[in-house]
């Protein structure tokens, strides 16, 4: 019911705001809870068994990694007196808190949950999953960015970004395709964590726009495969066009948008005597510069009659969502301005 869905999407919004306006761990922890409790009847409103499963994991996963940031809020508490989120922590505490965040994001080894429940979920939920729900836990990370531990930080955003590309590699479903693109992007905003305190930040809006991006034009075209990308082409030729623009972009191709933040990380590793995992997070970006290669193949380069041999899909006429010219805009172009940024992350 409209009613229904409208209380839930305020509740999601207001659970974000809690916790990113928050100064304390209690009132943050209750805003994560809202915001988790919001979003799993969003997730399960198919009534499809695939829907229900999604929701499920979604809710175990996000408590469990809840439950660690009250248990290591209260151990710290209890040995400081301090319940402040700015506040120095415990080194253990510092890290339990970095690992809950990291299972909130998805990131390795905690991310099997997010290719799953992007699958089980409709197309604009997924955005939902991979966009809204990013920004408490990344503020969290960023509050307590003097306390983190950056060997723990560097890990895992290694082996995530290395992780997030290798296992999109064989991957036919759009959904799933842009889970491991989340999975890989959060490993980059980690190692960005790991150096500068507004670097991430930056790392955080381009994904987001990126993101929301791509995630706008499937939805236009309702695409949820490969193969629905391949007829996609007769629907809207300018659409899937600018579409792989955006696709390129979040492989971090220049001269777009997405190479300005990988640009700036490589430097700042470089320029910190962190060549060799510079040298691995670039070669991180190959297995995923092919999979959007592939889908940017599947989507404009495959013209009829050349396209596969599948059926086209049914598709009813759809209205363009308004959002898609900004932000793919802004998806693209905004590289030229990387000297104003650059002044703004320093």
């Amino acid at each position: 019911k409209p009613m229904t869905l409208t209380l839930l999407i305020l509740s999601l919004i207001l659970g974000t705001i809690i916790t990113l306006s928050s100064s304390h761990w209690l009132l943050a922890w209750a805003g994560l809870e809202m915001n988790t409790l919001a979003i799993i009847p969003i997730i399960s409103k198919q009534h499809h068994p695939r829907a229900t499963e999604a929701a499920t994991k979604y809710f175990f996963t996000q408590a469990t990694a809840s439950a660690l940031i009250v248990f290591a809020t209260t151990t710290n508490a209890w040995k400081t007196g301090q319940w402040d989120i700015s506040q120095t922590f415990l080194p253990e505490t510092s890290i339990m808190i970095t690992l809950a965040i990291a299972m909130k994001l998805g990131l390795a080894p905690f991310h099997f949950w997010l290719p799953e429940v992007l699958q089980g979920s409709t197309l604009t939920t997924a955005m939902l999953i991979s966009t809204w729900q990013k920004l408490a836990p990344s503020a969290l990370l960023l509050m307590t960015f003097n306390n983190l531990n950056q060997a723990v930080l560097l890990t895992l955003g290694l082996t995530t970004a290395l992780i997030g590309g290798w296992m999109g590699l064989n991957q036919t479903q759009t959904r799933k395709i842009m889970a491991f693109s989340s999975i890989a992007h959060m490993g980059w905003m980690f190692t960005a964590m790991s150096l500068t305190p507004n670097l991430p930040l930056l790392v955080l809006m381009t994904y987001l726009v990126l993101t929301s991006a791509t995630f706008l034009a499937l939805m236009t075209t309702t695409s949820k495969t490969l193969n629905d990308l391949g007829t996609s082409w007769s629907l809207s030729p300018t659409l899937l066009t600018i579409t792989m623009l955006s696709l390129m972009s979040l492989g971090g191709l220049p001269p777009l948008t997405g190479f300005l933040p990988k640009w700036f990380i490589l430097k700042e590793l470089v320029s910190t005597n962190l060549t060799t995992i510079s040298t691995l997070m670039a070669l991180s970006t190959l297995p995923s510069l092919f999979f959007y290669l592939r889908m940017s193949h599947m989507t404009t380069l495959t013209l009829p009659p050349s396209t596969t041999n599948i059926k086209h899909e049914w598709r009813f006429k759809t209205n363009h969502n308004r959002l898609i010219t900004p932000t793919i805009i802004l998806a693209t172009t905004t590289l030229p301005i990387s000297p104003l940024i650059s002044n703004i992350c320093q």
